[in-house]
């Protein structure tokens, strides 16, 4: 079952402008995804409110909130993420360079 969400997820995901996501962050729900982790796991383990996996990741600073010197720095750039909806949030992760 996960692995056809993950599925359904991945056709979601887009690059789009930090810029396009500026109201999300101001509303706080833009979420950080690491880029050493898989952008349509994570949102698969938050659909499927698996809370042990997703607090794990966030202890080790993986996933959390975009934080305002990402927020500047990405406008700053001008960066292009990887993104998808999983309502409420919006979850962003850095393009590979």
């Amino acid at each position: 079952m996960t692995n056809e969400i993950e599925q359904q997820i991945n056709l979601e995901t887009a690059q789009i402008r930090w810029h396009e996501l500026q109201r999300f962050f101001a509303g706080g729900n833009a979420i950080a995804v690491d880029a050493s982790l898989d952008l349509t796991h994570v949102a698969a383990q938050i659909v499927a409110d698996n809370a042990a996996q997703i607090k794990t990741w966030m202890e080790a600073g993986l996933v959390d909130a975009v934080k305002d010197t990402q927020a500047q720095s990405w406008y700053e750039q001008d960066a292009v993420v990887w993104a998808v909806v999983i309502k409420p949030w919006v979850l962003v992760q850095p393009l590979d360079k």
